[in-house]
């Protein structure tokens, strides 16, 4: 065998070890990009009332579901996707099933995202002011009062409601839903068992499926007070 076979044999030895590596990186960029492609993908569904779901992927919303009341219908539970109906069935189960399985063959249409209100320092302060006013408390620079005793704070940074208990060792502002709720909670400060107890009895004399879900939670925290302790007015 010539020197000059040697080196023809050697080149393509070469050219065959190139050839099979850029085939396996090929093929293991191909298997990552389906696995990509093929994983799960994660639908988180949010309550919003008994009759009133999201369902999210990721942190995007894909659609709705709602419950019709009408009595003539026979198919209550409704998907919707920009508020308008794309399909109905007898159970929520299947509408969600409808849901997840069209999003993944890519044939539901796109749910327009929601747009986060700017809220203005003015509007927060205002909202505020108005669930203070439900429990009689005064609304200072300094913060929440009630017969000149300091409750704590409440505002909303970024979009996020907070409240701050002046009792608070670490003066922490603990995250909440809305101005009514970090109010509600400075109200747990202060012994007001007549005006919690009065609030949840006038829940309990509405109707369930009108309740909301924040509703439904302070009935379920609700305890009535023995007699002795509950202030009349």
């Amino acid at each position: 065998m010539t020197h000059t076979t040697h080196v023809q044999q050697a080149i393509f030895a070469s050219f065959v070890v190139d050839e099979q590596t850029i085939t396996q990186a090929e093929l293991e960029q191909h298997i990552t990009q389906q696995g990509e492609v093929l994983a799960p993908e994660e639908f988180t569904v949010i309550e919003i009332s008994c009759y009133d779901y999201e369902i999210y992927v990721g942190d995007k919303l894909i659609a709705s579901i709602t419950y019709d009341h009408d009595d003539f219908v026979t198919q209550r539970w409704v998907v919707s996707v920009n508020s308008t109906e794309v399909h109905r069935a007898n159970s929520w189960a299947k509408c969600h099933s409808h849901v997840t399985w069209h999003h993944k063959q890519g044939t539901l249409p796109v749910q327009k995202q929601k747009v986060p209100a700017n809220t203005t320092g003015n509007e927060v302060m205002a909202q505020i002011a108005l669930e203070c006013e439900k429990f009689g408390f005064e609304l200072l620079d300094e913060g929440i009062y009630n017969n000149d005793k300091k409750l704590g704070s409440a505002g909303c940074t970024d979009g996020r409601w907070w409240v701050k208990r002046a009792s608070s060792e670490h003066q922490q502002q603990v995250p909440c839903d809305s101005a009514f709720d970090a109010v509600w909670s400075l109200s747990m400060v202060e012994v007001l068992p007549s005006l919690e107890t009065r609030s949840c009895e006038e829940l309990l004399d509405k109707p369930f499926d009108q309740l909301t879900s924040e509703e439904w939670k302070r009935l379920m925290e609700y305890q009535p007070l023995p007699e002795s302790m509950v202030l009349v007015a």
